[in-house]
């Protein structure tokens, strides 16, 4: 008999006496040939012997044999498709009974599939100005300029101070630097600098307060005021490059600077084209959503909450930050990402089902890119890169992604756009 709720099934298997016996008989011969009792040679011990000295064992073995067995073969007289592993309970084996069990699972859910082709999305394509383009190249100025040491004088406005810090007071753990630049007068730099440094020479040294806002950068430093001894080691002057036909050569394969602005336009072009599709193709799996209601795996929204936490573990460890030391409250933690686990788990579904209908695959081809990438940034050979993507998953789990990427693309090429 089978008990329906959703995702939520639960089978209530009964197996005949005669499959019992039969592989208590197979067991026990198994048993025969493997144990050594006291007076008999190896393999050579009686079945009833065997019965009585291992009768619990026996037991166990033939649960863990034919409850499976029993289970799966209901299964998939039912066409079930299984999700995670069945919880069985309420196990009634007697001797000379029928054994009877309950099993309690998810199933994949079974959905109809409605409109997804000609789905209307805002969306305009982008356009790259002029200003912007003289702005990114002003960006590419900044990152090649030059800073040169100038003859000792009194610091000024505009000067980038070379000094060394020492705190003298108001922080716990020490801090001392050998060596900053200061950008005297600049709005990035905190007040109390430019007013000490100012009017100092090279070699002078000056004891001064530190007041750091509470929302400043570095949390040792935050909100602290901390009397620092400075000395000033000497001055630069900063020197950006002009923009001329020299400048596009220095920086790749450019003639002249019309070629370098084309090359700039381009790829700010590519980029705000990649985001504005991005968002426009996360408004369409929303709608997607929307319009698709059904249960989804109570497994399948436990993994993906359980991927999003080890997504921000691993964020906060390349930060540097020890999870243990934020006390964490991990229940409220899963219950504040339950919401859109279950939006994600079936906008997962709808485009998995969305491929099925448009054949859409990952190529071989288009999977051996993808590691051949990665083993080039490792540096190891393709071969090896492929064989242990293929023995850990990883393999699959590429497939998917190009899989579900290609869904995504045909979902934009299909969709109605319109102005925003």
């Amino acid at each position: 008999m089978a008990l329906v709720a959703g995702c939520k099934h639960a089978l209530e298997i009964t197996v005949p006496v005669e499959d019992i016996d039969h592989e208590t008989e197979r067991i026990v011969a198994d048993l025969q040939k493997k144990v050594r009792l006291p007076g008999f040679r190896p393999g050579k011990a009686p079945a009833n012997l065997v019965r009585t000295k291992f009768a619990s064992e026996i037991r166990q073995d033939v649960l863990e044999s034919i409850v499976p067995k029993a289970f799966n073969k209901q299964v998939e007289a039912d066409h079930l498709q299984i999700v995670g592993q069945p919880n069985v309970s309420e196990v009634h084996f007697n001797k000379g009974e029928p054994l009877r069990f309950k099993a309690e699972f998810e199933v994949a859910p079974e959905f109809e599939l409605g409109e997804y082709k000609g789905l209307t999305v805002a969306y305009e394509e982008p356009v790259v100005s002029a200003e912007d383009i003289d702005k990114r190249i002003e960006e590419i100025r900044e990152q090649k300029a030059e800073y040169i040491n100038i003859d000792p004088r009194p610091i000024e406005a505009g000067d980038y101070a070379v000094v060394s810090l020492k705190s003298v007071s108001g922080v716990d753990k020490p801090v001392e630097q050998d060596e900053i630049v200061l950008h005297v007068g600049d709005g990035e730099t905190l007040p109390a600098f430019t007013e000490n440094l100012t009017g100092l020479t090279p070699g002078d040294e000056k004891e001064f307060d530190v007041v750091y806002p509470e929302d400043y950068g570095k949390d040792e430093l935050a909100g602290k005021t901390i009397r620092f001894m400075a000395k000033v080691k000497g001055i630069r002057r900063k020197e950006v490059p002009e923009v001329n036909d020299e400048f596009a050569q220095d920086l790749g394969d450019f003639k002249t600077v019309d070629e370098l602005r084309e090359m700039v336009r381009k790829g700010l072009f590519q980029q705000r084209e990649y985001d504005t599709q991005q968002e426009a193709k996360s408004l369409l799996v929303d709608k997607l959503v929307e319009t698709h209601d059904f249960p989804v795996p109570e497994a399948f929204v436990e993994r993906q909450i359980r991927n999003t936490l080890e997504q921000r573990l691993r964020a906060l460890v390349d930060q540097g930050i020890d999870p243990a030391s934020l006390n964490l409250d991990w229940v409220k933690l899963k219950e504040s990402q339950r919401d859109k686990a279950v939006k994600d788990v079936r906008a997962s579904l709808l485009l998995d089902k969305i491929a099925e209908r448009e054949s859409i695959f990952a190529t071989n081809d288009e999977v051996d890119r993808e590691v051949q990438q990665f083993a080039k940034r490792q540096r190891e050979p393709m071969a090896a890169a492929r064989m242990k993507f293929e023995k850990d998953g990883t393999l699959g789990r590429i497939a998917a992604h190009i899989r579900t990427e290609k869904t995504l693309n045909h979902l934009f090429e299909q969709a109605r756009k319109e102005a925003k």
